[in-house]
């Protein structure tokens, strides 16, 4: 046998020598390449893709809708009915000014899911697998926050839907209210860039959260939510006239009345313009550095 395999070894035609080669770049991808490799995905391509993968989760967790359904119909049936007859005289009066200022206070809680989730992702190191992917590097968060997009404007559609069916009737018509809900989620995506910065830098959901809503809810009841700001004592009605919350409220009340002021709707894009430059250049440079 030994004998054999002497022969077969020298043997030129055997091919034993030929099959014992090295094995080169040319020859492994002619086994592994079956087809032509698919270019690097762009940045719209890359930030569309985790904004789907987003709105998946809501597929597999459907409690997640809670806070953009639930939430706003608690809100919105909670203030009309306690308040509405001891500051305006009748809830139906009194629903007239509330609802522009529960819709944009609604959705501006919500906000701070984004930062939530963002930490979440962090937590259980699905980001450190992203970034290894040859994808745009701010995709994943600006994905996140285009699939958060979406949740406002479900949330602003149930306090509509809720709003009609509860009486109120905005003297500026559908333009109107398209305006208004447009120029909230505008808003609402500057603001997030914050929540989405501390959902880098804090260590866990929780402490998130809780940062958040302690930012959060003096801006939205500090504001012209819920009474006119004239009614507040002097140095109290000072910060409600700088809070951007107001600023917003103003526009959105304005527009669905049927009485804009651009002034008002320049000052809230200032505001988002603000957040956006300088919350998102840094959340981007945290980003970059932590994960």
């Amino acid at each position: 046998m030994s004998t054999d395999l002497k022969q077969n070894s020298s043997n030129p035609g055997s091919g034993t020598t030929e099959s014992q080669g090295t094995v080169t770049h040319e020859m492994l991808k002619q086994v592994l390449l079956t087809g032509t490799r698919p270019g690097r995905s762009g940045p719209l391509s890359a930030s569309a893709t985790f904004c789907w993968r987003a709105l998946l989760k809501i597929k597999h967790v459907p409690e997640q809708m809670l806070d953009v359904t639930m939430f706003p119909i608690m809100f919105t049936l909670m203030f009309t009915f306690l308040f509405g007859g001891a500051l305006a005289g009748s809830t139906a009066a009194y629903l007239q000014f509330l609802l522009p200022g529960i819709l944009v206070q609604s959705i501006v809680f919500i906000t701070v899911y984004t930062g939530f989730g963002i930490n979440t992702d962090i937590s259980k190191g699905i980001f450190d697998r992203i970034r290894s992917l040859p994808v745009w590097r701010p995709s994943a968060i600006v994905g996140a926050l285009l699939a958060d997009t979406v949740r406002y404007l479900i949330a602003a559609s149930v306090i509509l839907v809720l709003g009609f069916i509860l009486g109120y009737r905005p003297e500026g018509g559908l333009a109107g209210v398209a305006f208004g809900v447009v120029l909230t989620l505008v808003f609402c995506f500057s603001v997030s860039w914050i929540w989405t910065l501390l959902g880098l830098v804090l260590r866990s959901p929780n402490s998130v959260m809780g940062v958040s809503m302690m930012i959060l809810f003096p801006l939205t009841f500090a504001s012209n939510i819920f009474v006119d700001p004239a009614t507040m004592p002097p140095w109290l009605e000072a910060f409600v006239s700088v809070n951007p919350i107001t600023l917003l409220v103003t526009s959105v009340r304005g527009a669905m009345d049927g009485a804009l002021a651009l002034g008002d709707v320049a000052l809230t894009l200032a505001a988002s313009l603000a957040f956006v430059v300088v919350f998102a250049p840094l959340t981007m440079f945290i980003y970059r550095r932590k994960h």
